[in-house]
């Protein structure tokens, strides 16, 4: 547990929204751990119960569906007496070919992985900015820094994710309300588990809740780990525009390796 804590997670009433498995189900364990008061919400009601067992209250909900959101909002503000922190951590990934462009699929990262988020901060933001008090928390990815093949339309909302969040900061600093981008790489999750393709410097699923609930602490307005893969994304940022196309291409990459 971090031992500098700036803004200490006890007592803090947080909901974590995608938190039936994963990292949001991790971070719901830990921030409770840490004695936040939590609900958790997500749509599988028994994967609920079994990450809250009885020490967490559990909302059910779809949060492509903005009423249910904004119900469960409600429903979470009055069990908890109010509320401090809400975290997004609910996320859609599939790995895109862009040779076969499936509208479709792409169409649900968006619906999922933006208005998703969008239904979430309708239902909590202006309450904080009227209160002059809150804090806004989302589970981006380090995929949104720069455009990887496989990830057309995983990476384009995780990139809109990280700009959205980035503006609500300057925009709400002086409304009291903090926004914090959590930018994580690899974690071994139900999500990851269906790639088949090297992942780099993977984590545990409750080293990322660590890290995420010790920069919490910190006041960081940034959280991204682990530092390796932090170091390298942050790095690509800075690679020319032509030459990175180049750097990632797949026939580059399938060259070299039967040049090896």
């Amino acid at each position: 547990m971090s031992t500098d804590a700036r803004w200490p997670l006890a007592g803090q009433r947080v909901w974590v929204v995608g938190a039936s498995s994963g990292i949001g189900a991790a971070l719901a364990t830990e921030l409770a751990a840490r004695g936040a008061q939590v609900a958790i919400s997500a749509r599988r009601a028994d994967r609920l119960a079994d990450v809250a067992r009885g020490r967490m209250t559990a909302v059910p909900l779809d949060a492509t569906d903005d009423r249910a959101v904004a119900t469960a909002a409600q429903a979470v503000r009055e069990v908890l007496g109010g509320l401090d922190t809400v975290v997004w951590s609910a996320g859609h990934w599939q790995r895109s070919d862009p040779r076969t462009w499936d509208g479709p699929a792409f169409a649900e990262h968006v619906r999922v992985n933006l208005l998703g988020l969008n239904n979430v901060l309708s239902a909590v933001l202006p309450a904080m900015v009227r209160r002059r008090s809150g804090h806004v928390v989302a589970i981006a990815s380090v995929a949104g820094y720069r455009g990887l093949p496989g990830a057309e339309a995983y990476g384009s909302t995780k990139a809109a994710q990280i700009a959205l969040l980035e503006s609500l900061r300057a925009s709400l600093r002086h409304d009291g309300v903090r926004v914090t981008t959590v930018a994580p790489g690899f974690v071994r999750t139900e999500m990851t588990a269906v790639n088949t393709f090297p992942m780099p410097f993977i984590v545990e699923a409750d080293q990322a809740a660590r890290a995420i609930a010790d920069g919490l602490e910190r006041g960081r307005v940034e959280i991204v780990f682990p530092w390796r893969m932090a170091l390298v994304m942050k790095a690509a940022r800075l690679v020319p525009v032509r030459a990175w196309a180049a750097l990632v291409s797949p026939r580059r990459r399938r060259e070299a390796a039967r040049g090896a």
